[in-house]
């Protein structure tokens, strides 16, 4: 049976309808229209008949999804100019693909083993597709799907792609990112996108106070600032916000933190939009004082009787990380978890104070140096017996059963390094200091 909605309420979640109606200028749409909270509410349909998205709709959906699983690491413009362009924002639009014989489904236009391949391979497992392929109609479904692999593209091979590169790669496939057959798409998109109505307002409301527009936050476009505390002025500029990545509790204790305190309030940040440091290449990262006041607020919270020291930590993850927010290579967050060890850390050995959704949960500092001090400890009872320090450090790194027992290998001569950049003297090789 073809599938056929008739309301928002047939094709979204309770939560998500909440959300909705949560958002002012969707209400004031709706009620407009003559909806009630009481009663459905009805989809907007074409003269063809075929249900679409209004541009307000459509706009409050990708915020909604960026918000609950992206932060800000993706332009509400891109998606929104692209869903214009894939199916004018029709949920049951399909298109068949003569070339590869499959048919891309949904507002985005995706194909379902795009989709299902996000799930398996990198871990995207908020929805589940293969067994219910139909749920990719579903709005808040599709643009989460289609955001995921924008966000895939943007740093496809491990290089940051640029707006063209990733929207052109959206529609012919990255080996076209730069034929002209996708050329055309482009010009296209940059005249959609320029025209949405959030984006006019945008600029009406620059150039009414004579400044510039700001620019959209892509994740194919980050914030450029080298070295410099997180608040650091440049123009043209976009930023990645502490508050994206760690939740209002923790954001307070971080505020309550006085080094943390000091370092903000000398750099100009205020509370709800704080700023990560980035490095000439773009790349948001944490700063010493922050680090540390991280690893202090989770063993804390977490992990108080174990006595773990939190600059042993923060060595750690100047070693795998180099404090980068996002990671470095296959090694994501500042502690480098990999996803299948924060999952088995989770299901297995029940350390459950952060759910874990995504492998973008693990670009979360305070997740990432959760599960980072959870396999720390794990590591340090290896095989039923207590570990010496070099054993613990070169586990984390290499894993337990690639461990090199040299008196003085080159993994612990980093680590001491890092450790001295938190005025950490070096031990005695036969003292253990980190338990």
């Amino acid at each position: 049976m073809a599938i056929s909605y008739k309301y928002w309420d047939d094709c979204v979640d309770p939560q998500d309808m909440e959300a909705l109606w949560n958002t002012p200028e969707v209400s004031a749409e709706w009620l407009d229209a003559g909806e009630t909270r009481k009663k459905k509410v009805h989809l907007s349909r074409d003269p063809d008949g075929q249900p679409y998205l209004t541009q307000t709709e459509m706009k409050a959906v990708v915020d909604i999804v960026l918000r609950r699983h992206f932060g800000s690491e993706i332009d509400p413009a891109m998606i929104c100019a692209l869903a214009e362009l894939e199916s004018d924002r029709q949920p049951l639009a399909t298109r068949y693909n003569k070339k590869i014989k499959e048919t891309t489904v949904g507002i985005m236009q995706l194909l379902p083993k795009t989709a299902e391949w996000l799930v398996r391979d990198l871990h995207y497992q908020s929805y589940q597709v293969e067994e219910n392929p139909d749920i990719l109609f579903r709005p808040f479904v599709n643009v989460y799907f289609g955001a995921a692999y924008l966000k895939w593209l943007s740093n496809f091979e491990e290089k940051e792609r640029s707006e063209e590169f990733v929207v052109r790669s959206y529609k012919g496939g990255t080996k076209k990112a730069i034929h002209k057959s996708t050329l055309p798409y482009w010009q296209r998109y940059l005249m959609v996108k320029d025209s949405l109505p959030f984006r006019k307002l945008l600029l009406n409301e620059a150039s009414a106070s004579g400044a510039a527009a700001a620019p959209p936050v892509t994740s194919a476009s980050p914030v450029t600032s080298p070295d410099l505390a997180p608040n650091s002025q440049k123009a043209g500029v976009v930023y990645t916000y502490w508050d994206s990545r760690a939740s209002p509790e923790h954001m307070e204790d971080m505020w309550n933190h006085p080094e943390v305190l000091k370092e903000w309030s000398k750099c100009g940040e205020k509370r709800g939009k704080v700023r990560f440091s980035h490095d000439e290449k773009k790349r948001p990262y944490l700063s010493r004082v922050e680090l540390k006041a991280v690893a202090e607020i989770i063993l804390f919270r977490h992990f108080s009787t174990y006595k773990v020291q939190p600059t042993i930590l923060c060595a750690l993850a100047e070693v795998v990380s180099m404090r980068f927010v996002n990671g470095v290579g296959p090694r994501a967050g500042i502690m480098g978890l990999d996803y299948s060890t924060v999952l088995w850390l989770y299901t297995e050995l029940g350390f459950r104070a952060f759910k874990v959704d995504s492998v973008d949960d693990l670009t979360k500092p305070f997740l990432s140096m959760y599960f980072g001090a959870a396999y720390f400890l794990w590591l340090s009872q290896y095989e039923g017996r207590e570990r010496a320090p070099q054993f613990i450090v070169q586990a984390y790194i290499v894993g337990p059963k690639n461990v090199n027992f040299q008196e003085k290998g080159p993994m612990w001569l980093k680590f001491e390094e890092a450790l001295s950049n938190y005025g950490e003297t070096k031990k005695d090789q036969g003292s253990c200091f980190i338990m």
